[in-house]
């Protein structure tokens, strides 16, 4: 595993500190690798959310209904997790 030094404010390494011992994370380090993954996994559903809009930008009138297209999109997304 790799080391990363980060400089943080008092109230920044207080809060993370105390988020550490009311959370289920042995360390702060834990919290912070936690913080990380969430962020990768809601830019990975951003991104999969921006490919959807640039398809229904790039498409054609539709023929379904607005509530149809709802309801399609919905599908979609939910199929990708999201």
């Amino acid at each position: 595993m790799a080391t990363m030094n980060v400089s943080l404010s008092e109230d920044a390494k207080d809060w993370v500190e105390d988020r550490a011992r009311s959370e289920r994370y042995d360390t702060p380090a834990d919290y912070v690798r936690d913080l990380i993954e969430r962020d990768r996994i809601r830019h990975a559903k951003i991104q999969a959310m921006q490919v959807l809009v640039d398809e229904a930008l790039g498409s054609d009138d539709s023929e379904h209904s607005m509530t149809e297209i709802l309801e399609i999109a919905r599908a979609r997304a939910s199929a990708l997790g999201l």
